[in-house]
């Protein structure tokens, strides 16, 4: 398994593509589909979206054009937002699939694990990978995402982290922005998370 990095747009979201043998996953190409394009040379499977806002799709329709056999998933409760500046997506792409809690996908010999972790948008998701997580909006390095725009929850947030904290195992931490972690450092030092993992 291979991860590589890169930010892309005008705010810096980080877009990833996880390799594993000759088969790949672009997870948030948030824009510069170009430059993502430039970084792959190997087939790529899907096109992954931890939620839908613009910051993590921009990217999608000129990756479809160029990849029409790589295959974009998306949660309903964020391909629901169609035409909004917020939720742009599903208004542009047409053959959006959709994934939930508990689905599986599998790429080469990897398969990634789908979690549902709504607070930061409705339709927000955890991907697991082996031993990464690639946790999109929802936690950050030391932080959680913001849960003030259309759909966002603070109550479900905590929810959302404290499942995350939970997990058995530690997990390198891939979020949607800023510097990666792990999750052992985000329950010793993570407020919102520690917060969240208090719940009953």
């Amino acid at each position: 398994m291979k991860v590589s990095m890169m930010q892309v747009g005008p705010i810096g979201t980080n877009c990833y593509i996880l390799e594993d043998g000759k088969k790949a996953a672009v997870i948030d190409p948030g824009d510069e589909a170009d430059r993502i394009l430039a970084q792959l040379d190997v087939q790529v499977e899907y096109i992954l979206l931890t939620h839908g806002h613009y910051d993590h799709t921009t990217g999608v329709p000129e990756l479809h054009k160029a990849l029409p056999g790589a295959k974009i998933y998306i949660h309903q409760a964020d391909a629901n937002g169609a035409g909004s500046r917020l939720f742009p997506l599903a208004g542009q792409v047409d053959d959006l699939l959709l994934y939930d809690e508990g689905d599986a996908l599998p790429l080469g010999a990897l398969t990634i694990e789908v979690l549902h972790t709504p607070g930061h948008s409705p339709g927000s998701v955890t991907l697991k990978a082996g031993d990464v997580l690639f946790t999109g909006d929802t936690l950050f390095a030391g932080d959680c995402g913001r849960t003030d725009l259309r759909g966002g929850s603070w109550e479900e947030i905590l929810v959302s982290l404290g499942r995350l904290g939970k997990l058995e195992g530690n997990f390198h931490v891939l979020p949607g922005h800023g510097d990666t972690s792990d999750l052992d450092t985000e329950r010793k030092i993570n407020p919102y998370l520690k917060q969240g993992m208090e719940l009953k």
